[in-house]
């Protein structure tokens, strides 16, 4: 199912929020906290698959995406090119080895921090092209002229938008198939359509994206961010306003990194660098959460304020989850 950028954003906040209180969590065992599962995400479960197994997942996204993918050789050849299905490896699996995703132990923080530099199973992911996206389609389109690359994407992928027809900042962008080239008609031919870009959902989706919009600036988790911000100041880690502040530099900085090298890859003792400055972070943002209970207080409002969108947008969301059901 091909959603709007804007429902995209409010669903995976619904689906994930328990869980980035604490990290993102393993299908592994887990800390009780990160398997509850919230009002909102409750609720949806069902229509994304969160009644299968993880194998059953990676099953059913194989299946979906071989799929497509004949449909779009199909199409393509139709239009007169060379197209070879682009099937990638679907294992979806963010751990190896069984290893636990804990973000609330003291011990799994002294050695990875955040996760991000370094994170369970690091040393046991693929290397070299056994890791990499391969095109399946490259050298056949290395083969065509300039011209006929540009004609290649624009039937794969539909004309390039004019820029002034893009959407301002924070507008979703309404998916239209006609104009999206072969994957367009191939997930149109899939009979997959998107309901959160309807006429009739759309009033939902607006509340949605207003309610997480408007979720973080509670006075009780405002409350619970001054608390933890000052608490970090007195650690010696000053700067932060809210709790996520404090992963989210990590991960600008690492960002920066990357750009800055280019292809050639980041430093390396510069990420290393980075990696021990992430681990005295974290355990200092560890204490904080531990110190003014923030991850059990802040899961307590979010869920009694999800209750309440529930409560007050029940027969929406019936409908709108039906509709999901029926197209997944």
């Amino acid at each position: 199912m091909r959603l709007s950028p804007r429902i995209i954003t409010a669903l995976t906040t619904t689906m994930c929020a328990s869980v980035l209180l604490v990290g993102c969590a393993s299908s592994a065992e887990t800390p009780a906290a990160a398997e509850e599962e919230s009002p909102l995400s409750e609720f949806f479960s069902s229509a994304y698959g969160g009644d299968l197994s993880p194998e059953e997942q990676e099953k059913k996204f194989a299946e979906d995406e071989r799929e497509r993918e004949d449909l779009v050789a199909q199409c393509m050849t139709e239009e007169g090119f060379e197209y070879t299905p682009n099937l990638q490896p679907t294992s979806t699996s963010m751990m190896a080895g069984g290893e636990e995703w804990d973000p609330e132990s003291r011990e799994w923080v002294s050695q990875y921090g955040y996760g991000m530099i370094n994170y369970p199973g690091r040393d046991d992911m693929p290397s070299g092209d056994e890791g990499e996206y391969v095109d399946a389609n490259a050298d056949y389109l290395e083969s065509l002229s300039e011209s006929e690359q540009t004609a290649f994407n624009e039937a794969l992928h539909g004309a390039p938008m004019d820029p002034e027809e893009m959407p301002e900042e924070g507008e979703s962008m309404e998916w239209d198939w006609t104009t999206a080239g072969c994957y367009g008609w191939a997930e149109n031919e899939r009979g997959v359509e998107d309901p959160s870009a309807s006429e009739e959902h759309k009033p939902l989706m607006d509340a949605m994206t207003a309610f997480y919009e408007d979720m973080g600036s509670s006075p009780e988790l405002t409350d619970l961010d001054a608390a933890w911000s000052s608490c970090m100041a007195d650690a010696g880690q000053p700067g932060f306003s809210a709790q996520m502040d404090a992963q989210n530099s990590i991960n600008e900085k690492s960002n920066a990194l990357y750009e800055e090298a280019g292809e050639t890859g980041p430093d390396e003792a510069a990420m290393a660098e980075l990696g021990e400055e992430e681990i005295e972070l974290a355990l200092a943002d560890l204490d904080c959460r531990e110190k003014t209970d923030y991850q059990e207080k802040r899961l307590d409002v979010q869920n009694k304020q999800e209750q309440q969108f529930v409560d007050d947008h029940k027969a929406e969301l019936e409908a709108f989850r039906a509709d999901l059901e029926q197209g997944s």
